[in-house]
């Protein structure tokens, strides 16, 4: 992964788009049998933010490996460039078209209407078009275990939330987080923040600070590459720690990440480029939760210390009864206010 993510870095950084679309207005489509053609656009955080723009290049990669995809990436250095790289592969006749992210909702619904024999596929946002698949996440779903072992893990009895930005989609991870923690400690504290932005190292590294200084010995962290300044504060603080978000950054400062609420937006980005490879060009709306793998927590391999087999397999518990539908964690803030822990043997 880090070869190919090399490469598209200096291809872009040298402005040498025609390397990455050499051939592809010419070639046959998949319909014509050909190899299939899948591009992406990613969000202002851009690859090498270890989270989500890395997660969904992981999937596209994987579909270059065993699916034999012709691939090309365009990074948006800002949200003007979302439309312009949206039409840029548009216009180069892929076969489907990744638009990473909920901000670009209003540009991929403007270029399919422009585009309507491209197909496109857009990640944490829905939009109702004939040639769009829209692919969300139960954030909840996985944000539950996260505060599970959050409450499991303090010693204060005080954990925290750091989001990038406060709209409906980082409130599944908040509300989730909070419910899970309460499933397990009824009456432990849980502190909100918001940074106000995705791509703020440095608010991330600040806040986390603020919310561990406040009594908070866990935080979890959902904002991008605020996150990775989150990760640099922890190192440096005694009997604390973060959980990352959407994919394993575990890693990165082993001992000191409890664990990664892992959002597969790796596994939306594969299924939707199989079902291309098949012909099967996607549309509609594909939801990812627990039961279909499509969130859930790394597996404690730096911080077995802390979670014990007792308490993972408390997890493993709590995970098996949200997939039988017997737990549902909430989504939103009003669900959260109804929520009442569940008694499990």
């Amino acid at each position: 992964m880090l070869h190919g993510y090399r490469a598209v870095r200096a291809a872009l950084a040298l402005g040498a788009f025609v390397a990455l679309f050499a051939g592809c207005s010419h070639a046959k489509s998949v319909s014509e049998g050909g190899p299939a053609h899948i591009g992406m656009v990613t969000d202002v955080g851009g690859l090498g933010d270890r989270s989500f723009n890395d997660s969904a290049y992981a999937g596209l990669l994987a579909a270059q490996k065993s699916l034999h995809a012709e691939i090309a990436v365009l990074q948006s250095r800002s949200a003007s460039d979302y439309q312009p790289n949206l039409t840029v592969l548009a216009n180069k006749e892929f076969d489907l078209i990744f638009a990473i992210g909920f901000l670009m909702a209003k540009d991929v619904d403007e270029v399919a209407a422009r585009f309507p024999m491209r197909h496109f596929a857009i990640i944490d946002a829905v939009v109702d078009q004939p040639n769009v698949a829209s692919v969300t996440f139960k954030e909840e779903d996985g944000s539950f275990l996260a505060g599970a072992a959050a409450a499991m893990a303090s010693a204060t009895h005080h954990i925290a939330f750091l989001g990038g930005v406060d709209i409906p989609l980082l409130r599944k991870f908040e509300v989730g987080y909070t419910a899970g923690a309460r499933e397990i400690d009824p009456t432990i504290k849980v502190d909100v923040k918001y940074v106000g932005s995705f791509d703020d190292a440095a608010a991330g590294k600040e806040l986390s600070g603020v919310l561990f200084d406040q009594g908070a010995d866990v935080v979890f962290v959902a904002a991008g590459k605020a996150g990775i300044g989150a990760i640099d504060q922890v190192k440096t603080r005694s009997n604390d720690y973060m959980i990352g978000v959407d994919s394993d950054q575990d890693g990165l400062a082993p001992g000191k990440v409890l664990t990664s609420m892992v959002k597969r937006v790796d596994v939306g980005v594969f299924r939707l480029a199989q079902q291309t490879v098949r012909q099967k060009l996607p549309s509609g709306h594909l939801v990812l939760g627990l039961r279909e793998n499509g969130v859930g927590l790394t597996a404690f391999k730096y911080t077995r210390n802390v979670m014990t087999p007792a308490r993972i397999a408390k997890i493993a518990k709590l995970r098996a009864a949200v997939i039988a539908g017997k737990i549902k964690p909430p989504a939103t803030r009003e669900e959260l206010a109804a929520f009442r822990p569940v008694p499990l043997p």
